[in-house]
């Protein structure tokens, strides 16, 4: 349901968990001292992930699909219910990071505007409306963001929680390759804005296929839940790989220009 908005926390999540592990500079004199907190860590993080996908996927799927009936909460009560639950966990990360970026936003609204399609009992059809113009408008941010000093490709890709970015930098002062540079993150920027493109065009389609019962009903709301547990492996894998190019094209171009390899670059 939330396709494009959890590519862009998991991306941002991986570029933290990278920020905070130990440098490779600080070389151990106990090998087995060093592996425990790195596993450690590592276990949280997957447990916070799992936890995520239960609160955001598999709650909402249950409770869409299977407490609709009349019989049961009723579909008026069981989207409110399964809704409430990725709601809830995005107010709870709000407070708990103090921080309101533009994605999460989208996310937020999203939500509201699933729950308001149903609830007012408007035409299916805005479903696929919704899902699709949510990616759309991070893919058109993602492009209106190279005019400005806060291009979002900085954000996802080419930031100094992944990458030295100031060892590369300095690399391309001293070959004079910056303005070659900062084409190559142009070219980055259409490749990033085309994963949110496509998980328009995938969002839409799946939605559009799915959801056909008038909302406001049980079947719209087993619809609901068939759609958002099937948009994890139709949408997410197929955009992961575009945004992985995007990486891999970042990576390749920036040792063309510096001759810097990528385990000379990133953060260990």
């Amino acid at each position: 349901m939330e396709v494009s908005i959890k590519m862009s926390k998991l991306t941002e999540r991986a570029n933290l968990q990278t920020s905070e592990e130990p440098s490779s500079n600080k070389l151990s004199s106990d090998t087995t001292s060093s592996t425990a907190p790195d596993l450690a860590h590592k276990k949280p993080q997957t447990s916070h992930l799992l936890l995520e996908m239960v609160i955001c996927v598999i709650l909402p799927t249950v409770i869409l699909k299977y407490l609709s009936g009349d019989d049961r909460l009723g579909p008026v009560y069981a989207l409110i219910f399964g809704l409430s639950f990725p709601l809830g966990f995005g107010i709870f990360q709000f407070i708990k990071e103090k921080r309101f970026g533009f994605i999460p936003a989208l996310g937020f609204i999203s939500i509201l505007l699933t729950s308001g399609i149903g609830l007012l009992g408007l035409d299916a059809k805005y479903i696929a409306i919704k899902e699709a113009s949510i990616p759309l408008i991070i893919a058109v941010g993602t492009i209106i963001s190279l005019k400005t000093p806060y291009p979002l490709v900085k954000t996802f890709i080419y930031n100094d929680k992944i990458l030295q970015i100031d060892k590369v930098d300095d690399a391309l002062a001293q070959s004079n390759n910056q303005s070659a540079f900062e084409k190559i993150l142009k070219t980055a920027t259409y490749i990033l804005a085309s994963s949110f493109l496509l998980s328009a065009c995938l969002n839409y389609a799946l939605a559009k296929y799915i959801v056909v019962s008038p909302s406001g009903t049980a079947e719209f709301n087993d619809e609901l839940g068939t759609m958002n547990l099937l948009s994890y492996p139709v949408i997410t894998i197929p955009c992961m790989i575009v945004m992985v190019y995007a990486m891999m094209y970042l990576f390749k171009n920036i040792k063309q220009l510096t001759g810097l390899g990528f385990e000379e670059i990133i953060h260990h």
